[in-house]
């Protein structure tokens, strides 16, 4: 059986950081993933995803990742029952994020640097033609 999710997209609001009672820490955050087909006339769809790390990786992403950075996570689709407020049985589907990366420039995640001042050049001069021997033995060529 294989279980395996990779995604990449843009998280929608900071990442939440708990401890279990059993004090265990873990992430939960959601990311818009863009779909790849767009029909033409209409606008790109996105699809929400909710995503939960647990102790290191969820440490990792509440600390570097805010509202609106681009993430790569990779892991695994778990579903959990639930009761909601209402009594109703629900089903919650979430990735279970084994991995998470950094996407996209500095630039995207707000911390702009100063840019940097134009480099010169290096001055080169022409060699004069007699400068280069033609070579006529096709047999001490190394290829």
């Amino acid at each position: 059986m294989i279980n395996s999710v990779v995604l990449m997209g843009r998280l929608v609001a900071d990442p939440e950081l708990r401890t279990t009672t059993t004090g265990k820490s873990v992430c939960t955050f959601r990311i818009a993933v863009d779909r790849s087909y767009v029909r033409q006339g209409e606008q790109r769809q996105a699809d929400f995803i909710t995503c939960v790390a647990w102790e290191q990786t969820g440490n990792f992403i509440s600390r570097y990742f805010t509202k609106g950075s681009m993430i790569a996570v990779a892991g695994s689709i778990q579903t959990r029952n639930y009761e909601d407020k209402n009594g109703q049985k629900r089903t919650a589907f979430e990735v279970n994020v084994r991995e998470a990366s950094f996407t996209g420039s500095k630039a995207d995640s707000g911390t702009q640097a100063a840019p940097a001042a134009p480099a010169q050049a290096p001055a080169y001069q022409s060699a004069a033609t007699n400068d280069f021997e033609e070579i006529t033995d096709d047999e001490d060529l190394p290829f």
